[in-house]
């Protein structure tokens, strides 16, 4: 099917459900990534990957692995629909006479799509990282101190802090995404929840422009005739390569990310006044390396996402939906 003959509507379909199916299968993956970036030197509480999640599931149980997951799942669709959506939107509007986009027009429409999604993004990131590093500031406190594998209550002592003062609301109240947003507004107004703004930027535009062109030219490859369009598991692999390639070059933007976005520090762990800030005292203190912290995690996150969400594009999950929604039988 030509992307061209997709509907808004049904491309809005398609990037929101291959984004809930995506965060569902991978999200577990994300967690370990953002507590490996969020660890300082001569701090780690987990060696890898793995090991961050063998001792999230003895710590905090099994669904201690989603922890930050209902927002991401809440927020994912507009923001993977938004993704989809612009890309194909401006690659439209800058192709002439149906010809085919140059390298420059695509890598300028990935940056349009990269900007237009840090409107949902940023936000949804900035309350995700808090619920997601939870655990890993406890685990630093009690270490060496095995971990109870009972539910961690001084998690939500950790997260029911007030984001202004730093005090202690409630011991053993739980604390969603709501409570923290809610706070956050109150406390800083909007600006509190788009922190690290200029950080989420400098990662998800350079990743859509690295992504959509790479994409676009890797499913070119794919295709058995210039009117038809590649196979369902070309446009997947294609999607996952363009995907975890993107990912691993951006991820130093992503690890400063990160980091800014953190409200909540462990103990004798640095604050920083901004991405310049942030960037000098990561590589005084951390040397060079630390910019590459779980870039095998985000690639291996960013790889199904980006190829389910390929396939959901191509395959015509939302034209299936719309054409067999109760409207359109009515009008029919």
């Amino acid at each position: 099917m030509s992307q061209q003959q997709i509907s808004l509507p049904a491309k809005l379909i398609n990037g929101g459900i291959a984004g809930i199916v995506g965060v569902t299968c991978v999200f577990p993956i994300d967690l370990a990534k953002t507590r490996l970036q969020n660890q300082r030197q001569g701090q780690q509480v987990y060696r890898s990957m793995m090991d961050c999640l063998v001792k999230t599931v003895r710590s905090e149980g099994y669904f201690g692995m989603y922890r930050g997951a209902a927002v991401n799942l809440t927020l994912v669709t507009p923001e993977k629909a938004i993704k989809l959506a612009a890309n194909d939107l401006f690659r439209h509007h800058l192709a002439k006479d149906g010809k085919g986009l140059t390298l420059f027009k695509e890598m300028l429409a990935g940056c349009g799509a990269g900007m237009c999604q840090v409107i949902v993004t940023t936000p949804m990131e900035m309350l995700k990282i808090q619920l997601q590093d939870a655990g890993r500031l406890v685990a630093q406190q009690q270490k060496p101190v095995m971990m109870s594998p009972t539910k961690l209550v001084a998690t939500n002592t950790m997260l029911s802090r007030s984001y202004n003062s730093g005090t202690v609301v409630s011991a053993r109240q739980a604390v969603s995404a709501t409570q923290i947003a809610k706070e956050l507004l109150q406390t800083q107004g909007i600006q509190g929840l788009y922190k690290g703004l200029g950080a989420t930027l400098m990662r998800d535009v350079p990743f859509s422009v690295v992504y959509f062109p790479l994409f676009a030219n890797l499913n070119r490859l794919g295709k058995p005739s210039p009117d038809e369009s590649s196979p369902f598991y070309w446009a997947f692999l294609s999607g996952c390569l363009a995907g975890s390639t993107a990912a691993v070059a951006v991820n130093p933007c992503d690890v400063v990310k990160t980091r800014l976005q953190s409200l909540n520090k462990g103990s004798s762990e640095e604050t920083y006044n901004g991405v310049v800030d942030c960037v000098s005292k990561i590589l005084r203190k951390e040397g060079p390396s630390a910019f590459l912290k779980g870039a095998g995690c985000r690639a291996l996150v960013i790889a199904p996402l980006f190829g389910i969400a390929q396939v959901m594009y191509f395959v015509g999950v939302g034209e299936y939906i719309l054409e067999n929604s109760p409207l359109s039988l009515l009008s029919a």
